[in-house]
């Protein structure tokens, strides 16, 4: 015989009872109890009418900060948790609490980005070719400026207008911070805002003359991309603009190993068969050159060029006739990107000789391991459907 459940419980209880608004004690405890129940927005509330009884509480702070950030109100915790670190640095569990909310909202590749030398570099060549050519006066408009550096790039070569644009506030606030840092809050203008929310006239002086934007994912599409170019050519820039990067490739190769099957897929476990189970395995894995050891079974092939001067892009799959080089089992393919920067400046995360910098190599992994002849060519259709690439056996292997 199981034990009676009970009718209700403390937190329901204590939500549902009437409250002072007025005691703050009370508010605190009702606003636990909400939290408790998943009820975030409702303790959000609770919370908020605590701090009017007692604005600089520390303990109905923090327990807004947690709550606003439980409710996907991330920019707002992180205000409240600042509040509480002004008046008392040494509160260790907001600190933890503001560290972690940061590593949410700002993803973790941007200080690897930043670091990256060589993709920097090419930026700068590129952007001071373009601002030598379009002149000191042209409007640039930088899309996901992020940290500013590429606007600072510009700024750098002379330019005297450009407008950086961020739609997180807490790396918009960043970008502000070091653009005025570096001497450049005379010419760099940012903007919290996407670039879909831009109005000319209003966020922009003009349509820009120059777009830079690194926005390209390590799977070339995963940001919106075209979205975002699109939505740029119709509304925000000159039609004879330079646009940095002017093309965008995804570039790959057939591989596989014993290493990458582990990665992709699975079979016996512990003497059981596990099988199904890899049909729910991603599509798309992140892989480093030199993470694992893996073997080609294909020279080098274009996957998929997307030209980011053009004014729509539209999804397509084909059929390409792969030459294989090597007997083996293929995995999926390595891929990588290669971006045209203009003016004969090319970047490119080659995973022969790009082992250190932000963007890793992707792993787009067949259904099924596929068993390759040397001399045979392997059908693979790819294309994009958008917001992703498409890269896929053409027939299905039975195994």
């Amino acid at each position: 015989m199981t034990d009676p459940k009970p009718l209700f419980d403390i937190d329901s209880l204590e939500a549902s009872l009437p409250i002072n608004r007025g005691d703050r004690d009370a508010l605190i405890a009702r606003g636990l109890s909400l939290h408790r129940l998943g009820k975030t927005q409702d303790a959000v509330a609770c919370f908020e009418a605590a701090r009017q009884v007692a604005p600089n509480d520390e303990l109905v702070l923090t327990n807004l900060g947690v709550s606003l950030a439980d409710c996907g109100r991330s920019h707002e915790a992180v205000v409240v948790f600042r509040q509480v670190l002004k008046r008392n640095p040494e509160n260790l569990y907001v600190r933890h609490q503001l560290r972690r909310l940061i590593s949410v909202i700002v993803p973790f590749w941007h200080v690897r980005m930043l670091n990256d030398t060589h993709r920097n570099d090419a930026f700068d060549s590129a952007i001071r070719a373009a601002v030598a050519r379009k002149g000191r006066l042209a409007r640039i408009l930088d899309i996901g400026t992020g940290s500013g550096l590429l606007s600072m790039m510009a700024a750098r070569a002379g330019a005297q207008n450009i407008v950086a644009c961020e739609k997180v506030p807490l790396i918009a606030e960043a970008a502000e911070r070091i653009v005025g840092l570096n001497g450049f809050d005379d010419r760099i203008k940012v903007v919290n805002k996407a670039s879909t929310e831009l109005i000319v006239d209003k966020d922009l002086d003009d349509r820009a003359d120059i777009l830079v934007s690194e926005i390209i994912s390590s799977d070339l599409l995963a940001e919106n991309v075209l979205d975002t170019f699109e939505d740029a050519h119709a509304r925000l820039l000159r039609e004879d603009a330079t646009i940095i990067p002017r093309a965008a490739t995804a570039v790959g190769c057939v591989v596989g190993s014993t290493a990458l099957d582990k990665y992709a897929f699975v079979n016996e476990v512990s003497g059981f068969d596990i099988s199904p189970f890899a049909a729910l395995s991603p599509p798309r894995l992140p892989v480093h050159g030199i993470m694992t050891s893996w073997r080609r079974l294909t020279d080098d092939f274009e996957l998929v060029r997307i030209d980011l001067t053009a004014k729509k892009h539209l999804p397509f799959m084909c059929r390409l006739a792969i030459p294989v080089n090597e007997d083996g089992e293929a995995a999926g393919v390595v891929q990588w990107i290669k971006l045209d920067l203009g003016e004969g400046v090319t970047f490119s995360n080659h995973p022969d000789s790009y082992f250190d910098g932000g963007w890793l190599q992707v792993l787009h992994t067949f259904p099924q391991v596929v068993p390759v002849i040397k001399g045979k060519p392997l059908m693979l259709t790819v294309g994009h459907d958008r917001i992703s690439l498409v890269i896929m056996p053409s027939e299905t292997v039975s195994r």
